[in-house]
């Protein structure tokens, strides 16, 4: 399995226990949803090895306590400490409407109500405070925020993001 093919889930943060097991800190909005997994992939060394779990557990919202079949040392569990866990594409819940995956969004066309085209999305920034779109516009990068209030639709069939930006966004970059 590649990275391409999967997404986030969450990263393991800490051990638990003395017998192997660990802590997932979860990175999504509805964690009850995996709570009853059956494996993951754990990315060590820049490799997705699937482990399968054992046993696990919800705890404080985002938290899931795992076991994993053939970790069973404190040991085992630090070799796998701060490794990122992945899940095949296809296991995400489908969005409607104007919900969308980041992974979604790549290499649709961004239309603003006032602008008209700006150019096509490269990319999610996630590592600043706001979300952004990272556009491509002939070699220019243009960043839009990605604010409820900015996105107007989006177009799954045609692949297009309609936004509304505030007046001098876009220009800002062009200028």
């Amino acid at each position: 399995m590649q990275k391409k093919d999967c997404f986030y889930l969450g990263k393991i943060v800490k051990k638990h226990s003395f017998k192997g097991e660990v802590v997932i800190k979860l990175d999504t909005d509805e964690p009850e949803l995996y709570r009853n997994m059956e494996s993951v992939f754990v990315d060590i060394g820049n490799n997705l090895v699937p482990f399968f779990i054992e046993k696990s557990s919800l705890s404080k919202s985002t938290m899931l306590r795992v076991k994993f079949e053939d970790v069973d040392t404190e040991a085992d569990a630090e070799a796998i400490m701060k490794s990122g866990i992945y899940l095949p594409l296809d296991l995400l819940p489908k969005l409607s409407g104007d919900k969308f995956y980041y992974h979604d969004v790549i290499g649709f066309v961004v239309k603003d109500a006032n602008y008209g085209e700006v150019g096509i999305i490269k990319n999610i920034n996630d590592t600043a405070a706001q979300p952004l779109f990272e556009i491509d516009r002939e070699g220019t990068e243009i960043f839009i925020p990605m604010i409820d209030d900015f996105i107007d639709k989006i177009d799954r069939e045609n692949k297009v993001v309609e936004v509304t930006t505030p007046e001098g966004l876009i220009s800002l970059y062009l200028s």
